[in-house]
């Protein structure tokens, strides 16, 4: 898993204002749909009252290989999440999520006012936000007893890698996310601790 592209460094939220209309853009760092799912589902909670819900989601590397998505929650059809996403795209950034809550002022904005408006939500918090280069991540399996879970634990907690799986049979099987440089360092604890395992590079 290499991502070695800018993603946000956290949570942030902005709010713009357009002809009386509140424009609140929040942006979050996600890996997964189920993460956008979760993102969103709080938007609805922290603003139930709001006209509008709208976002736009990249993930994975920027261009074309990059999954994308987008919503206009009933604004008019190519007005918001588009937008929204365009602004993402321009800003080279993977593994992001932008939310845009609209509280309508009473003023119709027209489309291509919406657009602008959206955008400009959009444009102002992914420029606030902090972004971070992961560094490149290679996939390993292990397979050990149970006692040897806990010191692997360890070691991927000490040394920021990712224990992405854990299986229980006979043995135990785990998947680890490791940090490029640190593959040789993981071959040496396994070899030590006598671990089976394969590093996938």
């Amino acid at each position: 898993m290499t991502r070695d592209y800018p993603v946000p460094a956290g949570y942030l939220e902005r709010e713009t204002e357009v002809k009386k209309s509140r424009f609140i853009a929040r942006v979050a760092p996600v890996c997964s749909r189920d993460e956008v799912k979760v993102w969103l589902e709080q938007a609805h909670r922290d603003h139930p009252d709001a006209r509008h819900i709208c976002w736009a989601y990249q993930i994975g590397r920027p261009g074309s290989a990059a999954e994308a998505a987008m919503n206009d929650d009933g604004e008019p059809s190519g007005t918001a999440g588009k937008p929204i996403l365009n602004v993402i795209q321009h800003k080279d950034m993977g593994d992001v999520l932008v939310m845009v809550v609209r509280y309508f002022g009473g003023i119709k904005l027209g489309a291509g006012g919406l657009v602008r408006a959206y955008a400009g939500a959009a444009e102002s918090v992914l420029s606030a936000v902090e972004r971070v280069v992961q560094q490149p991540m290679i996939p390993a399996d292990v397979v050990m007893g149970f006692a040897d879970e806990q010191p692997v634990r360890h070691w991927c907690e000490v040394h920021g890698a990712v224990l992405e799986s854990v299986e229980y049979g006979t043995r135990v099987t785990a998947r680890v996310a490791l940090p490029e440089p640190l593959a040789e360092e993981f071959a040496a604890f396994c070899e030590a601790q006598k671990l089976d395992y394969d590093l996938d590079r």
